[in-house]
């Protein structure tokens, strides 16, 4: 009986009344972007003590080494989240003066920055390539 009860109950109201909208996604890209560049500094202390104790071995197998192409990719990540956390924390600086609040200039910011990102990611790593 207690089951027939817990199926008549109503679903939360977020549910049926919120949406998925870009400016959603961005607050949820910048808390992530956030923990990635946590995790990235603490990458490259650990990257900076293996330079210091001259862990030579260590240091050629994360660069030319058998995961050369997980380096390289969460280099580019990294970069990535960089770019878009500093462009998001700028579009946050506008909303603490009181500027960029209208729900639909918001989400097509938010759809700029995330696309934005990619331009300064490509920059240097297309500069770094050649």
């Amino acid at each position: 009986m207690a089951s027939d009860q817990s199926d008549q109950r109503p679903l939360s109201p977020h549910i049926q009344v919120w949406r998925w909208h870009a400016t959603m996604a961005s607050s949820i890209l910048h808390r992530g972007t956030g923990i990635a560049n946590y995790i990235g500094a603490i990458a490259f202390a650990i990257w900076f003590l293996l330079l210091a104790f001259d862990a030579e071995a260590s240091i050629h197998f994360l660069f030319e080494g058998g995961m050369a192409w997980v380096t390289r990719f969460a280099l580019i990540a990294l970069t990535y989240s960089i770019s878009y956390h500093w462009l998001n924390g700028l579009r946050h600086l506008l909303w603490d003066v009181g500027k960029g609040f209208d729900p639909k200039g918001s989400n097509q910011r938010s759809i700029m920055i995330m696309i934005a990102s990619v331009i300064p990611t490509a920059a240097l790593w297309l500069n770094l390539g050649s």
